[in-house]
């Protein structure tokens, strides 16, 4: 009777054996193959980057939950710009600064400035791209400084980067002005040119950085009407039209090449922030009086440029960790600045936003970027 149980423990420990040895197996395949996975949410199929995710949780995916101890600083913080301190400047509602995100499966940290700044001692970590960057920086700042004596900080400028000083902690936090990390320079009669294979005038920079954190995609997908150049450039090769995802995926393969020859991943650790989610007109959204993020989406107009930051990625030798916040801004329509990037009269509230300029790309702080730094500060 007893002969049954043995076939029958056999067959489990045998299956138990090949399981084992299948993943196993799969452990050992080149860990650049699994960076690119593909997902289903919604209809919409996402690129996610699952390399080098700290203690295998993927911040990228969760949702967004209502907690009144947010915000984590006001927006009388001295280091915000006026276009993003949208109380400040009338707007009606505070809800979008109590959105904490919450990943599925894991817990993301409440950010610690203590914390982030002891693990920062002794050094340097630079934030690098377009405005939304800076939108970031001005957040990680103002996160930190309530912390800092006055007399213990400071602000120093040198050229397009600018940096924050924490003295005690001999520590600094800094702004590289760099929309497309690659150079753009003044031709003959004045145009504007992208050198899409020259990027050391910028990246002269961001040598000696202990922690870089770059974008670069919102230059890239502007319309002809918005461009910031009127030609491109590769070698000797003055170029009139060219696919916008092309000359991206050039530029940064400029960046990547650079990062893998000149950056020791033993000395410097390497950050790319996917690109934030526009809620403007021209993608079938208007942010002005939304006040609630929404509970799920249906379209995602930024998967091309997050599409080719994967592939970029994914040939480089040098571990890039991607922080990918695009699913998780999708959702926040109501945490952009809108008609309140400036102080409205009372006749122009009146109008109800109409014939107002509308900001649905940058984000009010305290607000969406917070989440990133917390994102962040969980990565280092």
């Amino acid at each position: 009777m007893a002969t049954p149980k043995i076939h029958f423990l056999s067959s489990f420990l045998l299956c138990s054996t090949f399981l084992c040895f299948f993943h196993c197996t799969l452990s050992l395949l080149d860990p650049g193959d699994a960076v690119g996975i593909l997902v289903q949410a919604d209809d919409v199929k996402m690129l996610q980057n699952n390399r080098d995710s700290p203690k295998g949780c993927d911040f990228s995916v969760g949702k967004w939950v209502y907690d009144d101890s947010y915000p984590l600083y006001d927006s009388d913080c001295p280091y915000l710009s006026s276009v993003v301190t949208c109380q400040k400047n009338g707007r009606p509602d505070s809800d979008y600064e109590k959105w904490k995100w919450k990943p599925t499966g894991c817990t993301l940290p409440r950010f610690d400035a203590l914390r982030f700044l002891g693990k920062m001692r002794r050094k340097r970590i630079m934030l690098v791209g377009d405005s939304i960057m800076r939108n970031q920086w001005e957040s990680l700042v103002c996160l930190v400084q309530g912390v800092i004596p006055t007399s213990r900080k400071r602000v120093t400028y040198n050229g397009p980067a600018m940096a924050f000083h924490a003295m005690d902690f001999e520590t600094s936090i800094e702004f590289f002005w760099a929309p497309l990390l690659v150079e753009l320079k003044k031709g003959s009669e004045n145009k504007r040119i992208v050198h899409l294979d020259l990027i050391e005038e910028n990246a002269r920079y961001w040598r000696g950085v202990d922690v870089l954190v770059f974008d670069s995609a919102h230059w890239w997908t502007h319309s002809d009407q918005t461009s910031s150049w009127d030609y491109y450039m590769e070698g000797n090769n003055l170029i009139r039209n060219m696919s916008a995802m092309i000359a991206y995926q050039k530029g940064l393969s400029t960046w990547a090449r650079w990062v893998d020859q000149n950056l020791d991943p033993l000395r410097t650790q390497v950050i790319f922030r996917s690109m934030s989610s526009r809620h403007n007109r021209e993608n079938g959204w208007k942010c002005y009086n939304q006040k609630q993020p929404l509970p799920f989406f249906r379209h995602l107009h930024v998967l091309e440029p997050l599409g080719v930051l994967q592939g970029v990625l994914k040939r480089m030798r040098f571990p890039v960790y991607l922080q990918d916040i695009t699913t998780m801004t999708v959702l926040r329509g109501d945490g952009h600045p809108s008609v309140f990037m400036r102080v409205i009269s009372q006749d122009e509230k009146k109008k109800q936003g109409k014939g107002l300029s509308s900001d649905c790309s940058h984000w009010c702080l305290p607000g969406v970027p917070d989440i990133w730094n917390e994102m962040l500060s969980a990565l280092l």
